[in-house]
């Protein structure tokens, strides 16, 4: 039996000796490259966290003093150390999450997946728990544990929590940075900066490097002396050298910096900010990928999040069919920057994720990396417009969320020319609900003056970039999902107002599909098992889904029912607004809008959310044919002749 056989529960880390706690660090090293191998997953962020976890587990007693992990990729030791052990299938449906989830364990407590919020909600249950202690003296030992990243530091909200903490002293709050440089590329700005001077000072790194050759070369009894020593060594370095000044300045206790990798030293510093009884902040450095040469050697992003790889090499096991939307975007943004200079793009901390990175190869200091700041990120891209730029901010479609007041105030009413191009748009699956991108339709279409296109492959969605850098009047939006662009779909026509017939009986027809984005294809399908039936249908991809064309409404005037495919929420969705569109018009045809319910999404595959959904071609089929032929809708047939 190992030892991490042995951990059921957190306070099975109690009778541990410090050896065995360094022998368990390794076995969850060999269990995660093993483990996330087989399923993909947040890799390197884990692998960075190891001694950390077990020092916060050793230290506190959650859930009675609740972690809260930023972001939460970084979970899975947290996962092991709380009796979650079977990764056979993390992040699929029946198997554990990828992040927190409260479902799973009552040792998770925050599920959202969106950095920087961490600081906030430690603040609120701070205080909840100081309240509640004035009529119960046996909640006043409870603690409350943030783990930021010093990615998340870059965040505004984060700031903003921290301004609030240090206003009320009075409680049992610890703030642990976890400090690896990084959040998916090395972290940027002034903080950044701060943070690299602490974990590149002389002092803590002739501390660090003069201290693990002392350790080397000592005997077993003059190691447990030394141990004992080391963590006061380096806080008499940390004090001497000046690095809290920052802190200082906030009226928060700081505590580093410390080695991550160094258990007892992390612990030791835990126990210490424990002891305070009010707001502290350890500073934790940290290696992302630590342990797993693939993941250190990794310059781009130290193996953030893997698909499935070959453990001893740490290569894909199966490379990607086909181009990804991703990387489609990648290069035509570089042809349209290449022929105007005003394009400028804008990360929020993704530049390789989201497709920038390769035109800040080409073109030095036309991307900005704004750090985990979407709201920055929009309300600048308003002053760069203002200013004779055509800015374009590329962030995953959940993350867009953040920005909706800048979008909407800074954008939006001052009728800015900016792109947002949102990847990972619709249903993205083993990620879970915080990371679907199935809201963006619904919230984003009620800003006045947005234009919002859904390109369905390869070439629209060169063609539609194109179209919107091109417009300097107000925000357009292009959405794609995850994944491989798949093949090419032809339009037989094209009308004068952009929408594309995919699918045309050439005499009228019973139904219209109107489809956003890839959808098309599902619609297509369905309309091939209708025809079997009898059931005669257009197909039509409009390409700019936000406004309604005309031609859209004109095509349902000659339809009896109108059908529209989203991957997005039904409740307000696009659907929603053709209805509104044909009422508008006068046009009575009958609208049912398939897309996803209104609820959160649960990590499975795509296919498997969409199904659950209704949207398959068989399913819809059905679900049309019964409608026809229930006489539910009149049915039209093409005029003879």
């Amino acid at each position: 039996m190992t030892i991490l056989d042995r951990i059921e529960d957190p306070r099975d880390l109690d009778a541990l000796t410090a050896e065995e706690c360094r022998m368990l660090a390794a076995e969850i090293r060999e269990f995660l490259i093993a483990e996330v191998a087989k399923t993909g997953g947040h890799l390197g962020p884990n692998l960075g966290v190891v001694e950390l976890t077990i020092a916060l587990h050793r230290v506190f007693a959650s859930p009675r003093d609740p972690i809260i992990f930023d972001t939460g990729h970084q979970s899975y030791v947290h996962k092991l150390l709380t009796g979650r052990k079977d990764f056979a299938r993390l992040r699929q449906r029946g198997g554990i999450a990828g992040y927190p989830q409260r479902s799973e364990s009552e040792h998770d407590v925050v599920e959202s997946s969106h950095a920087s919020s961490s600081l906030s909600w430690a603040d609120g249950i701070s205080r909840a728990f100081s309240r509640r202690a004035l009529g119960d003296p046996s909640q006043r030992d409870r603690h409350v544990v943030a783990v930021v990243g010093d990615g998340a530091l870059t965040g505004g909200m984060t700031w903003e929590a921290l301004n609030n903490i240090t206003d009320d002293n009075d409680r049992n709050l610890v703030i642990v940075v976890n400090d690896n440089g990084r959040s998916y590329a090395p972290t940027i700005g002034g903080m950044a900066r701060f943070l690299n001077s602490v974990r590149t000072t002389a002092g803590y790194r002739e501390l660090q490097e003069g201290s693990e050759r002392l350790f080397s070369a000592l005997g077993a009894p003059g190691r447990t002396v030394y141990r004992a020593a080391r963590g006061a060594m380096r806080g008499i370095a940390s004090r001497a050298s000046g690095n809290q000044d920052l802190y200082s300045n906030l009226d928060i206790k700081y505590v580093g910096p410390i080695d991550g990798h160094d258990l007892e030293a992390v612990e030791q510093g835990l126990r210490q900010a424990k002891g305070y009884g009010r707001p502290t902040l350890v500073h934790v450095i940290t290696e992302k990928g630590r342990g797993y040469a693939p993941a250190e050697n990794d310059v781009a992003d130290q193996f953030h999040s893997v698909g499935r790889i070959d453990p001893g090499s740490g290569e894909p096991v199966q490379q990607a069919s086909g181009s990804s939307w991703t990387s489609v975007f990648r290069e035509r943004i570089v042809e349209l920057a290449e022929a105007d200079d005003r394009i400028v793009g804008i990360t929020a901390a993704m530049l390789a994720p989201t497709g920038l990175d390769l035109l800040a190869e080409r073109h030095p200091g036309r991307v900005i990396d704004v750090g985990i700041a979407e709201q920055h990120a929009a309300t600048s891209a308003a002053g760069l417009a203002f200013g004779g730029l055509h800015p374009v901010v590329a962030v995953y479609a959940t993350f867009m969320n953040r920005a909706f007041d800048q979008l909407l105030m800074d954008v939006a009413l001052h009728r800015a020319g900016v792109t947002f191009v949102l990847d990972r748009a619709g249903v993205t699956g083993p990620d879970g609900a915080s990371h679907n991108g199935v809201w963006d339709l619904a919230t984003l279409q009620i800003v006045p003056g947005i234009r919002i296109a859904a390109p369905r492959d390869e070439e629209t969605l060169r063609e539609l970039l194109a179209e919107a850098v091109a417009v300097d009047d107000g925000p357009t939006v292009v959405r794609y999902p995850k994944g491989a662009t798949g093949g090419a779909l032809p339009a037989l026509r094209r009308s004068d107002d952009g929408v594309d017939v995919l699918r045309d009986t050439g005499g009228g027809a019973d139904v219209l599909f109107v489809t956003v984005g890839p959808m098309a294809r599902l619609a297509l399908a369905a309309a091939e098992l209708l025809s079997e039936q009898g059931i005669t249908s257009t197909v039509v991809d409009p390409r700019w889904v936000v406004p309604v064309a005309g031609t859209v409404v004109e095509l349902a005037r000659s339809h009896r029912l109108v059908i529209s495919i989203e991957d997005g929420i039904r409740v307000g969705g696009v659907g929603t607004r053709i209805r509104q569109s044909l009422r508008d018009s006068g046009v009575d045809t009958a609208v049912d809008e398939r897309g996803m319910p209104d609820e959160f999404p649960e990590h499975a595959s795509r296919e498997e959310l969409l199904s659950d959904a209704g949207l398959t071609a068989e399913r819809i089929a059905a679900d049309v044919a019964a409608q026809v032929r229930g006489d539910r809708v009149p049915v039209a047939r093409p005029e003879s002749g």
